[in-house]
Formats: structure tokens, sequence, C-alpha cells
């Protein structure tokens, strides 16, 4: 069976999509992934994978929406896949509109988040909510990452079968390590005792950076790790004026570490995780996080609160204000005994939902059953 993985860019293919072909070829299929061209595909083209560029972007611009439907729609011709699995909301739109049109057997779609979830004018929440609309009625199988988006869609008539697939990490890359701590904490000139919070995305300000850089000010006695990047992609206001004036501020309690590949040990050598997001999917990063044994301080937002347990395995505070953020940070800096019991829950409570091997699993049961049935 062939099968074709679509998501929007080389980075969200090697972070979201990468197990799922891995699972996906034990069990049988020929698998091949498309997105834009990027420096992550390689790793997954070393892997044995074929990664076909198709220029998506991440614009609604007529015109780049036009040559990215139409090089997928002719991807779609020339390989004749049986199913096209499409990821992430513009570039799974164009996907499964072309992938109906080639009269693909089966057409399936993982929502990551929906851009009328996110802030925008009217116009452009209810544009969005249209081509949701017009995808969700050429998918067979809706799956979203989280139970809230699965109730969103089921409640807006985008697809009425939705159902919630999740997401999952690696148990044996994820987890407490004292000797990653001990040596990140040595690579860093960090002593053992310093209380470290730390951030793991990219550098975009709907990732709530503004917030959370005002509140460090207010946590003397701890300091902050920044790891993750602006993608090429990325649009919107650039973080660099706020990192660079909070340098100004904060001094040596600011560490902006840029991309790393070393995520499972720069979580295990710190104490605190923060996401203080405005919108989001299903975080990988909290899952991350919480399978490392850190307590999680993130927004009530949809996402995050299905992950995070309020005051069990973190604190949930509004988002876009730096006052509750501060004080969620300073309670969990104050209170060591409180971080260990809040961050022991949040690993049992990850270990038991986030299993990647399980979600994959799921998930690769539910794309080749539905494809036999189509058959049908």
């Amino acid at each position: 069976m062939k099968i074709l993985e679509i998501t929007n860019v080389d980075f969200s293919l090697r972070q979201f999509l990468w197990p799922l072909m891995r699972g996906l070829r034990a069990a049988g299929c020929d698998v091949i992934g498309a997105c834009a061209e990027g420096p992550q595909l390689e790793v997954v083209r070393a892997d044995g994978f074929t990664v076909r560029a198709v220029p998506f972007a991440r614009n609604l611009s007529p015109a780049a929406q036009m040559r990215a439907f139409w090089a997928v729609y002719r991807l779609i011709r020339r390989e004749k896949p049986d199913i096209v699995h499409a990821h992430m909301p513009i570039s799974g739109i164009l996907a499964r509109v072309a992938a109906w049109l080639c009269r693909v057997p089966l057409v399936a779609y993982t929502c990551h988040g929906f851009l009328f979830n996110q802030p925008g004018s009217r116009k452009r929440r209810g544009l969005a909510l249209i081509l949701e609309w017009i995808g969700g009625q050429v998918t067979d199988l809706y799956l979203t990452v989280s139970q809230e988006e699965a109730r969103d869609a089921r409640r807006l008539h985008i697809n009425r079968r939705a159902q919630a697939i999740g997401n999952g990490r690696d148990l044996e890359r994820f987890k407490p390590d004292a000797q990653a701590r001990q040596s990140i904490r040595r690579e860093l000139g960090v002593s053992q005792g310093r209380t470290v919070l730390i951030a793991v995305s990219r550098l975009v300000r709907h990732k709530g950076y503004p917030e959370l850089l005002r509140a460090m000010e207010l946590v003397p006695e701890a300091e902050l790790w920044i790891v993750g990047e602006r993608l090429p992609s990325d649009h919107g206001e650039d973080m660099a004026r706020f990192l660079a004036e909070a340098g100004q501020r904060l001094g040596e309690r600011l560490r902006l570490l840029g991309y790393r590949e070393d995520i499972p040990a720069l979580l295990a050598a710190a104490d605190i995780f923060v996401l203080p997001s405005h919108f989001e999917g299903l975080p990988m990063s909290i899952i991350e996080a919480m399978l490392c044994g850190l307590p999680v301080v993130a927004t009530n937002i949809k996402g995050p609160r299905e992950q995070v347990l309020d005051r069990q395995t973190g604190i949930l505070v509004p988002p876009g204000l730096a006052a509750p953020l501060a004080q969620a940070l300073q309670r969990l800096a104050h209170d060591p005994a409180l971080r260990a019991e809040m961050g022991q829950a949040g690993l049992a409570r990850a270990r038991m939902l986030y299993n990647e091997k399980e979600i994959v699993a799921r998930t690769v049961n539910l794309l080749l059953q539905s494809a036999r049935n189509a058959k049908r």
C-alpha cells in the first residue's frame, strides 16, 4: 500500500511525521513524504525515505497557494497513492482537495490546530472556518491531536466523524536523567543547585515570549534557558528586539541556546518548563517536559489545558499576562518539594497518555483499516 504523507515545512515533517512514517514502513507500506524543501529533511532522507519538495507557503497569498496546489496535484497524479494523509491547516486543505480531485481511495487528515481558533480579524477567521469546512467534506478519516479540536470539528459540522488521536514522544529518549543534568549544567557553567526554567519552541510572538521575559524580572532567583529559533517560514513580529532588551535587564539569567538536537538532555537539566502560548494544538514540548519529570507552567488554552492538570502536574495561567505567569513561576521556584511532586505526577500522566509507540500504532491501524474498508 502506498501512502503519501503531506505537511507544510521540513520542521513539521521531521518533528511530527517522521515517527509515523517509520511506523507505516514497519507495517509494510511504501511511504513518501512531501513538504517544502528544507535542511531538516536531510536526516529523514538518510533514514531511507523519499521526500518530495512542494512549494507550500504559510500564508494566504492566492498566487502562492495556487502554485502549491498544482504542485501537490501533479505529485498525487504521478505517485497514485492509496492514501493521502495530510497535516497542518493550509497544506492540509490543499492536499485533501487535490487528493479528492485525483480520486485517491482514502483521504485522511490530522488536525494540529485550527486557524479559526487563532487570534485575527473576523474576516480571516471566517475564511479559515469556511476552508476547514470544505476540507472536512472531502476527508474520509478525520483525526485531531486534541480532544477539544475533535469536539470543535463535530460541533461546527466540519466532519461529524472527527476523532482525537493524540500526540506522543519516545519514552526511551525523554526521561529523567541525572547524568545528563550534571553534564549539561557543567557545559553551561550552571551550579547543580541553581533553579532553571526552560522554554522550547519557535521564536514567534504567539509563544508568549514578551510576557515570559517580563515575568522573569520578578523571579530573580532563577534563570531562563530559551531553546529554539525562528523558522524562515515564520511570519509576524520578530522576537529579536524583545530578546535583546530582556538580555540587558536579565543579564546572565537569560541564555539563548538556539536550535539544539539534545532537547532530552536540556530538559533533564532544567527544573521548570514554561510555555505561555496564545494558541496551540497539543504541544509536543509539554509532552517532552512531562516525560522528563518537569512541572509545567502553561496557559489555560486548548491543548495545554488538556495536558496539564492545574495544581497537580503544573500550573495553568491566563494567556497574554505577565503578572499571573510570574506568580506561578515564583511559586515553583521557591518550592523544590512542590516541583518534585508535580513533576512526578506529570511523568506518570505522560507515560500513560503520550507514549509515541502507542499513538503511532493506533494511527497506523486507523489508516490501514480505513483504507481496507474504502476498497470494499
